[in-house]
């Protein structure tokens, strides 16, 4: 049975090797082939067009033939509900099976045929990840609301300036839309960034 492997950390602090070496053995023990290893650093928040190796492994899969995709956990394969559920469509339609160790469950069987249970399971995880990520989420701004009114200065110390070039690789969700023409109000709304740093990014790219 040949497979191939995604693992997925969110900083670069982090190490995704774990999550490779897992599910090597894994596989050893299983006797599956494994073809191809797909690793990246990147948010899971982001949508599967923004994520380079995630793309990777879809359109190899598309053109070789493969029976699974091993994951350690779901929310490796992401933390947005829609585009978590676009994959496994993806792969379903394809007759790939997606393996998440953690939780030892497939999305198909053997016959390709979708394992109900598996599909309602997946579609509570990812609503439970994407819910708790929220939830933090609010938790840091009200945090950092709380120390503002206190007195605190949250932000890059007095001085500090990254180049441009950095800030463009940093925001290239706002490059792509002010380029496609988006208006400043619709970027900060679709990428839920500040008018200042929208603002600036359109400086940027106009000279």
């Amino acid at each position: 049975m040949k497979v191939v492997i995604y693992a997925r950390v969110s900083t670069n602090s982090q190490d995704y090797k774990r999550q490779t070496e897992e599910l090597k053995e894994f596989s050893n023990r299983m006797n599956y082939e494994v073809v191809s290893v797909f690793e990246e650093k990147i948010s899971g928040a982001k949508t599967n067009e923004e994520r380079p190796q995630l793309m990777k492994m879809i359109n190899f899969i598309k053109s070789n033939k493969i029976d699974k995709v091993l994951c350690w956990e779901l929310s490796r394969l992401g933390r947005n509900t829609i585009e978590v559920l676009k994959t496994i469509q993806l792969l379903n339609e394809n007759c790939i099976s997606l393996y998440i160790k953690n939780h030892n469950i497939e999305t198909l069987n053997d016959k390709c045929e979708i394992n109900a249970m598996s599909q309602f399971l997946i579609q509570i995880l990812t609503s439970v990840s994407e819910m708790e990520k929220n939830q933090i989420r609010q938790r840091i701004k009200s945090g950092y609301e709380s120390f503002r009114k206190n007195g605190g200065k949250v932000g890059r110390k007095e001085g500090f300036k990254k180049d441009e070039e950095t800030l463009l690789n940093e925001h290239k969700d706002i490059v792509k839309l002010l380029k496609q023409g988006y208006s400043v109000r619709k970027t900060m709304k679709l990428t839920d960034k500040s008018s200042g740093t929208v603002q600036k990014i359109k400086k940027m790219i106009e000279v």
